[in-house]
């Protein structure tokens, strides 16, 4: 193959499909619990979904774990399952208090 030759990408060849990040919260006051739990899908940079979950105590960096999927369709239906899990420990999206304005 000569470096001479145009070659023609797609812009979509490889590309996540959509946008997928999740923050959720669980507090407990009464065990001085403040968990956050966060994930997303982003693209390699060889053009693989990888997942991307973070967690720790609110307000503090805490961990971080990256897995890396052939596919996209891999990638979403874990992180679906893991949604379930968390949703089933008691994680919610943060809430904002609004004030009233008088």
């Amino acid at each position: 193959m000569s470096l001479d030759v145009p070659i023609t990408l797609s812009d979509d060849i490889g590309m996540i499909s959509q946008p997928y990040q999740l923050y959720i919260e669980r507090t407990d006051p009464s065990q001085n619990m403040a968990r956050y739990y966060a994930m997303q899908i982003e693209q390699t940079m060889f053009g693989e979904a990888c997942l991307i979950r973070r967690w720790g105590r609110i307000g503090k960096r805490g961990q971080e774990k990256q897995q890396v999927f052939e596919r996209e369709e891999e990638a979403v239906l874990l992180f679906l399952d893991l949604l379930k899990q968390k949703r089933a420990r008691g994680y919610r999206p943060k809430t904002t208090r609004r004030r009233l304005l008088r």
